[in-house]
């Protein structure tokens, strides 16, 4: 019979790719995950793992078990979101990973209602960038994500993970105050010549917004680098930049900046995604409700 436990942990090695990140991510040693491999692969009586230069990799009946261990993981979370639906009261844990203006925006009002209507329910937030999020909530390191969708740029699809929608906000481009402005700007093509703070490469913002300006017919001067939003604000506030901001940041705070609509007037997409395995959990629909409530209102207050 094979060891449900060792076979999570090879189905691990596959989501991270080495012995060393499955340590981590479970607080186990190297030579422990690697010693506990060993031993399914003497429960299994085949080959599971070939050196790959100073790594391994899986044999293609590794991937197989792989496949199956997924499912049984899936069953194993539906009959859990079953038996807490079966009862009475709301409870449970909900880790959910939450990129910054999502959980400036909305989290606070979320966790008070929480707090309130469903006090047996414990949740627990992160701050994750939305497609790390995606990922690790496929591998359930979170049970829900709160993610983005910039226009244009599709944020990846997972198996077995569902998307809901929470709401939309627009994107502008934020100027200094006119004191405060190196040039006078009235559009974005008359900020080219303007230094710009952008989000780090391979993030959806920045690459909505290097094409924004490019097919404006300019290369932006991305002088800062951060994915701190709010620096972005406090840099564009001082007179140092521009930067392109979703609406959704300046809920809650007032601004110096100078706010102008964009071409087209793009707008960002914000949503929910879970495994459909534990869908049926109260704790995580009474989250997902409470999200869609307190995202209804923002949507509602303009």
């Amino acid at each position: 019979m094979l060891e449900i436990r060792r076979l999570v942990l090879l189905r691990e090695l596959a989501i991270r790719g080495t012995i060393a990140a499955v340590a981590d991510a479970l607080n186990f040693s190297p030579s422990a995950v690697s010693q506990q491999l060993s031993l399914l692969e003497k429960e299994a009586g085949r080959p599971l793992l070939r050196k790959s230069g100073r790594g391994v990799q899986l044999t293609p009946e590794a991937e197989v078990l792989v496949e199956s261990v997924g499912e049984i993981l899936d069953s194993l979370e539906r009959a859990e979101a079953g038996l807490r639906a079966a009862g009475t009261r709301v409870g449970g844990r909900v880790r959910v990973a939450v990129f910054q203006s999502a959980a400036l925006a909305l989290m606070p009002a979320t966790l008070l209602a929480m707090a309130s209507r469903f006090p047996d329910v414990r949740v627990e937030m992160v701050q994750r960038e939305p497609e790390e999020a995606l990922r690790e909530t496929w591998a359930r390191d979170f049970d829900m994500v709160i993610a983005e969708q910039y226009p244009a740029h599709a944020a990846p699809h997972h198996p077995g993970l569902d998307r809901h929608p929470l709401t939309t906000d627009a994107i502008r481009l934020a100027l200094p105050s006119a004191d405060a402005a190196l040039h006078p700007v009235a559009s974005l093509d008359e900020a080219r010549h303007m230094p710009w703070v952008m989000e780090p490469r391979g993030t959806a913002s920045r690459h909505f917004a290097e094409q924004l300006c490019r097919s404006t017919g300019f290369e932006p001067d991305v002088r800062y680098e951060t994915a701190d939003l709010q620096a972005h604000i406090r840099l564009v506030e001082s007179g140092n930049a521009v930067a392109l901001i979703p609406d959704l940041l300046w809920l809650g705070r007032s601004t110096s900046c100078r706010l102008l609509d964009l071409p087209n007037r793009p707008r960002r997409t914000i949503f929910t995604a879970q495994r459909v395995a534990g869908a049926a959990s109260p704790a995580s629909q009474a989250l997902r409700r409470t999200l869609e409530q307190v995202a209804g209102g923002l949507t509602a207050g303009g």
